[in-house]
């Protein structure tokens, strides 16, 4: 699971990484170098902690987001269309986080001239939309010069025009493509062609200590967060960051909340494994069977799925221990297409 960080010029976007990231990776820009950098996070949960106190296992593991801090939008780059550099990298990634500036600081020139977080969303997600419209008209022609100079499948181009006629019209009532519900088959489809306004979005405010939130009606999450107060956090020990965040009452650091959208932004949940030699977290799509599920293990136990021994995060805890869970029938044996839960304990039985 990969989420992509993108922003325009003074942003903030490396100073919020870091702070996601505990990093230092330099807050300026590199001149000429097109540059990428990637960290994975650990997604916080408390389940994981109370399995881990339960259990006392050697290791604990959490599940884990990707995050790449990627090159800045260009105002006005979608008239021609996003750089292929950037445009490549972007296409990779599960889902794009948007940084939008809302701090003032007269040391850090807007390039607009001024801050104005409102016009700036909206100005990255129009980017955004206008470079699918272009790359669906492109893909439209393209499709016109096939039918003229004949030879090509009729069927496949009759479909490939009817899905891209689809998109068009959306894009052209300046409609982002994640609003738009896709068959399997058109699915399979889009997999390879590159829509940026498809993928899942978060917008994160970057702010100055004391400010608020913007005012503004979005079609997906976002969150505000003081990015320079959070990413000097960050970077302290665990002792001075509790001390400093005692000083300044601030009880809980945005960015927790901020991973946790992130996680849920890519619309998988958790299930875990539990015992003495590890508790850990996994991360399956919603939705999935226990055999898919048991696939993000290993690719053995989806081959050689037997059974899977399910009980509820809920069950568990409240009974104490597995042991109990058994004895109150909350341990339960099921079969491959058995809808795994957000929270689930899992043990695999595989004949492989």
């Amino acid at each position: 699971m990969k989420l992509g960080i993108i922003g325009l010029p003074q942003s903030g976007k490396t100073t919020i990484f870091n702070a996601l990231t505990r990093g230092n990776t330099p807050t300026t820009a590199s001149a000429g170098r097109f540059e990428v950098h990637n960290a994975v996070v650990e997604v916080p949960d408390p389940r994981v902690d109370k399995l881990s106190a339960m259990f006392n296992p050697k290791k604990t593991i959490y599940a884990k987001v990707t995050y790449a801090d990627i090159a800045g939008l260009e105002t006005g780059s979608a008239k021609s269309g996003i750089s292929g550099q950037l445009l490549n990298q972007l296409n990779q990634m599960d889902g794009l986080i948007l940084i939008v500036r809302g701090f003032n600081d007269d040391s850090v020139m807007h390039p607009s001239g001024t801050v104005d977080p409102v016009r700036d969303v909206d100005t990255m997600l129009t980017e955004l939309l206008l470079n699918d419209l272009i790359a669906v008209e492109r893909k439209l022609e393209k499709l016109v010069d096939e039918r003229k100079k004949g030879g090509t499948d009729k069927t496949l181009n009759a479909r490939q025009t009817e899905l891209f006629e689809k998109l068009h019209k959306t894009l052209s009532d300046n409609k982002p493509l994640r609003d738009l519900e896709f068959t399997h088959e058109e699915q399979k489809e889009l997999s390879s062609f590159g829509l940026l306004s498809r993928k899942p979005i978060l917008t994160v405010f970057n702010m100055s200590e004391g400010q608020t939130a913007p005012e503004v009606k979005l079609d997906h999450p976002s969150i505000s967060l003081m990015g320079k107060l959070e990413m000097e956090i960050a970077q302290l020990s665990p002792e001075d960051a509790s001390v400093f965040m005692e000083e300044y009452g601030i009880k809980e650091l945005s960015l927790k909340k901020m991973i946790n959208l992130s996680y849920d932004l890519l619309r998988v949940q958790t299930f875990f494994t539990v015992g003495e030699d590890e508790v850990r977290a996994w991360e399956t799509k919603r939705g999935a069977n226990a055999q898919e599920s048991a696939g993000e293990i290993h690719t053995d136990l989806f081959r050689g799925f037997v059974r899977a021994e399910v009980v509820a995060y809920e069950d568990l805890i409240s009974l104490g221990s597995m042991n109990e869970a058994k004895a109150k029938g909350k341990f339960r044996l099921e079969g491959k297409e058995y809808p795994v839960k957000d929270g689930d304990i899992m043990h695999v039985r595989s004949s492989l």
